[in-house]
């Protein structure tokens, strides 16, 4: 009888393990509207290289264009004085290496 219990023990503890580490996988998976850990990190890496892109620039005014990354596809927004500005922006955005897409939603003044 011992060893029927101590069995009903491991299977308990191997089928609460497993049923554990499905969740930890399928908590961090993306979805269409939801990034995972990993492609948040990415992402935030990916603005702030586009953000330092657009400091460099002489330009672009990088102060007044606005950065959001959302899986490798980023969203520029904010006000500039010239077309030329927004081109130039949106130019730079997609020259930085893991931007998939540029959405230039800058307005010109």
């Amino acid at each position: 009888m011992n060893h029927f219990k101590s069995s009903l023990k491991v299977i308990a503890l191997v089928a609460l393990c497993s049923g554990g580490l499905v969740s930890l996988q399928t908590g961090c998976a993306s979805t269409p509207t939801k990034e995972s850990t990993g492609e948040y990190v990415d992402d935030s890496a990916i603005t702030t290289k586009v953000k330092a892109a657009l400091v460099k620039d002489k330009m672009v005014k990088a102060g007044d264009v606005n950065v959001e990354t959302f899986k490798g596809v980023v969203q520029l927004s904010g006000f500039v004085d010239a077309v030329e500005q927004k081109d130039r922006a949106g130019q730079i955005a997609a020259g930085v290496t893991g931007v998939r897409d540029v959405k230039n939603h800058i307005t010109v003044k």
